[in-house]
């Protein structure tokens, strides 16, 4: 019989406040509440008539990058018109030492996301433009394991230039293709000297995200933090797609304890120590304090 983690949020709060080495692992849930579906909801499975995890691979976009693109340029623009939500904000907030001091005391903390969407990125934006940035001993760190969806990286072998890029369309030829196929006209078949090109060579660029078969970035210190903490927050994921599935796991192999916090239950929640379900965005800023801001 499986155990059943613990509701208990005083106790939650005694183990935060006692803890010295935090990590959060975020997923798609954690942006539910901005719009943007999840990777296995019923809106985010099926993009057109296909399978949205069979185009998030190298062999899709070479076999057609006209489709991928235009997958990713609904994920650019949604993403665009999305809004941090109030879980975003809070793990903003508990990013800042000067706030997480008050309910974490000597703590650091990194945030781990397998997110392309940048909310949480636009949500630290937003709190440190409140702040008095002199008092700050560095920008609080993100890692985005997946990659950012406004990243464009040239394929060409000896080249690998990167690159941000948030105009909307990214190139013209994608404009409005999701208006397209939704009036019911053929998909269109973007030529590839229409597509977004690197800009410091010219060739063929692809979204800076991680496709399945890919190996995450800055995974080595992903691995190091993970097996270094004390206390691992798992908020919006279903822990279903690896490596990120078995980071929770290995905080607890050393000793750590494990907080999930999900609209819903989800594998492996039986490992964890405490399980709060529920709207990220309602159960989050109130666990770590950061809702009376």
């Amino acid at each position: 019989m499986d155990s059943v983690p613990s509701n208990d949020l005083i106790a939650f709060k005694s183990v935060l406040s006692s803890s010295k080495k935090i990590v959060a692992i975020a997923g798609a849930g954690l942006s539910t509440a901005s719009g943007l579906p999840t990777w296995r909801s019923e809106n985010g499975i099926v993009w057109r008539k296909y399978d949205s995890l069979a185009l998030a691979n190298k062999a899709a976009f070479l076999d057609s990058p006209s489709r991928v693109w235009q997958y990713y340029h609904r994920i650019r623009e949604a993403a665009r018109e999305a809004e941090p939500n109030e879980a975003h904000r809070a793990l903003a907030l508990f990013s800042v030492s000067e706030r997480r001091e008050r309910v974490a005391t000597g703590s650091t903390f990194t945030l781990i996301t397998q997110n392309v969407d940048e909310l949480s990125e636009r949500a630290l934006d937003d709190v440190l433009n409140h702040r008095d940035k002199s008092t700050l001993d560095a920008r609080p760190d993100i890692i985005a394991m997946h990659g950012r969806v406004f990243d464009v990286v040239c394929t060409a072998y000896n080249c690998g230039y990167r690159e941000k890029c948030y105009n909307s369309p990214i190139c013209p030829a994608l404009e409005g293709t999701e208006k397209i196929v939704d009036a019911g006209v053929p998909e269109p078949d973007i030529s590839k000297p229409d597509l977004p090109r690197c800009r410091k060579c010219g060739e063929l660029g692809r979204p800076g995200v991680v496709w399945f078969g890919e190996v995450p970035e800055r995974i080595k210190e992903i691995l190091d933090l993970v097996d270094q903490a004390d206390l691992c927050l798992v908020v919006g994921t279903s822990s279903l797609v690896h490596p990120a599935a078995k980071l929770a796991s290995r905080v607890k192999e050393h000793g750590g304890k494990v907080a999930v916090f999900n609209l819903e239950r989800s594998k492996r929640d039986e490992e964890a120590d405490f399980l709060f379900l529920g709207s990220c965005e309602k159960t989050l800023p109130h666990a770590l304090g950061m809702d009376a801001i």
